[in-house]
């Protein structure tokens, strides 16, 4: 065993406990602590909190008896969810509109970045950020009540089609394009506001690498890839293993919005089979086993991405 050295004249360092440091730290800095403590709350009231109620997944709940009245039925709720009609329904179409909205969504904001940083002129670059942004600010409902004129049988969609010989119909009652449908208007939606945070990054990187590549003969294209998407990696890795983390969970609000059901087969996911059985039928332990499922199987799946990360890229969250 290897001793610790010990240097004469030198102090030996005590390792602080935590309390201690903490302490230490609000009295150094208590503005700072103060702000924390609204933050602290909101994860604790609706975050931490509610977490008390999963139980009643495991249980025949019935409001009137409470959580601790109502009968205990164990796992019976997750195995007629994993045995029912619609289990790979709703996960596969969950999987799928995720698919489709990471391998299209998440790069556009990332090239729309990279394009950003290489225009020259500051009033072009900043009327298309202020065009690109602006879409994010218009409300979600609104947004989809536009999709919905614009698709329907007498819309502006079925009349630009209609005029290239294709008959009229509602698109969004329409299996075959609710995904198209829904992947372009989160992507019109959402593209300008993602880029914010890749744009930022990139006014740290350091001007002189650029400057130097130039006078060694380097081109725009090998600058973006030897110098601009190495400084994008760290906040690309770090954001991709949030959304996929969140895989199961996303798009309920703008599924809800959109779909019907004449389009159930493919626009039904996990978290609207949640709404309709937990808040239309009332059907409270049935809804929240299906939804603590869901949270199960995100875990895992930012818990692996975090690992692989991590392994690959050498960046991660934790």
């Amino acid at each position: 065993m290897q001793g610790s050295v010990k240097h004469p004249g030198i102090p030996e360092l005590k390792k602080e406990s935590y309390l201690k440091r903490l302490g230490r730290n609000i009295q150094q800095y208590p503005s700072l602590y103060l702000l924390f403590i609204p933050i602290l709350l909101y994860f604790l009231v609706f975050k931490y909190g509610p977490m008390f109620g999963a139980v009643i997944a495991f249980e025949k709940y019935r409001p009137a008896r409470g959580i601790f009245g109502s009968q205990w039925i164990g796992l019976k709720n997750f195995r007629d969810f994993l045995t029912g009609p619609y289990a790979q329904r709703t996960i596969v179409n969950t999987l799928m509109l995720n698919f489709w909205q990471i391998l299209i969504g998440f790069p556009a904001p990332i090239l729309l970045a990279i394009l950003l940083n290489e225009v020259s002129q500051k009033r072009y670059r900043k009327f298309v950020q202020t065009a690109s942004y602006l879409p994010y600010f218009i409300s979600l409902v609104v947004v989809c009540g536009i999709i919905k004129d614009f698709t329907a049988s007498d819309g502006l969609f079925s009349d630009i089609l209609a005029s290239f010989g294709f008959p009229r119909e509602n698109l969004l009652t329409d299996g075959r394009y609710y995904r198209a449908i829904y992947v372009a208007s989160s992507l019109w939606q959402s593209c300008g506001w993602g880029s914010i945070l890749y744009i930022a990054t990139l006014t740290n990187a350091d001007p002189q690498l650029y400057e130097a590549a130039t006078i060694d003969g380097a081109g725009r294209f090998r600058c973006i890839w030897h110098i601009t998407i190495p400084a994008l990696l760290p906040v690309i890795i770090v954001q991709l293993i949030m959304r996929i983390g969140n895989i199961m969970s996303y798009g309920a609000d703008r599924t809800l919005l959109l779909y019907s059901p004449a389009v159930y087969d493919k626009a039904d996911i996990i978290s609207s089979f949640v709404y309709r059985y937990g808040l239309q039928d009332l059907n409270f332990s049935y809804a929240s086993a299906v939804d603590l499922f869901n949270s199960v199987i995100n875990l895992i799946l930012l818990y692996s991405a975090n690992r692989i990360a991590d392994k690959l890229t050498g960046e991660s969250l934790w």
